[in-house]
């Protein structure tokens, strides 16, 4: 059953492309009886005859892409503009981490975990970037025998 022209006036009718044409299969036959434009918008408002959705424009690798800048992927020396002083989301980042790490050695000190001359050589481990996050720290001072799991 060749319902070109059919499906060409729908089209028109629908002001969408041919593909976008869906006609109900269960209906053709009644369909490839209609020849005029009146025809068609009477199956066009009983159902037998729709315009598909169009597509839209998906998500899924935007959300792919949020999920690694999360990870801190995605930030190399391609990706960035401007001198390093205009970039001021990377040095708050790393301030947080110090401003944690710092308070964290100093809470050590304080209840007697770490002495004062191990809190310096942290101190100045933490200002050199050493330490990723504060479990990074925690399990370095297992690793040197100052702490027990």
């Amino acid at each position: 059953m060749n319902l070109r022209s059919q499906r060409k006036m729908a089209a028109d009718l629908l002001d969408c492309g041919m593909s976008k044409v869906w006609i109900d299969p269960s209906r053709q036959e009644e369909v490839n009886e209609a020849i005029t434009k009146d025809d068609m918008r009477s199956l066009i408002k009983k159902g037998a005859i729709k315009k598909k959705k169009e597509k839209e424009q998906s998500r899924g690798g935007a959300r792919i892409r949020q999920s690694q800048k999360k990870k801190g992927r995605r930030s190399g020396s391609g990706r960035r503009k401007g001198k390093k002083k205009a970039r001021k989301a990377d040095k708050e980042k790393w301030m947080e981490k110090v401003r944690s790490l710092r308070k964290e050695i100093k809470k050590l000190r304080d209840n007697g975990v770490i002495e004062s001359s191990t809190y310096r050589e942290l101190y100045g481990m933490i200002k050199g970037n050493y330490f990723r996050r504060k479990s990074h720290l925690y399990n370095y001072l297992e690793e040197i025998g100052i702490i027990e799991k």
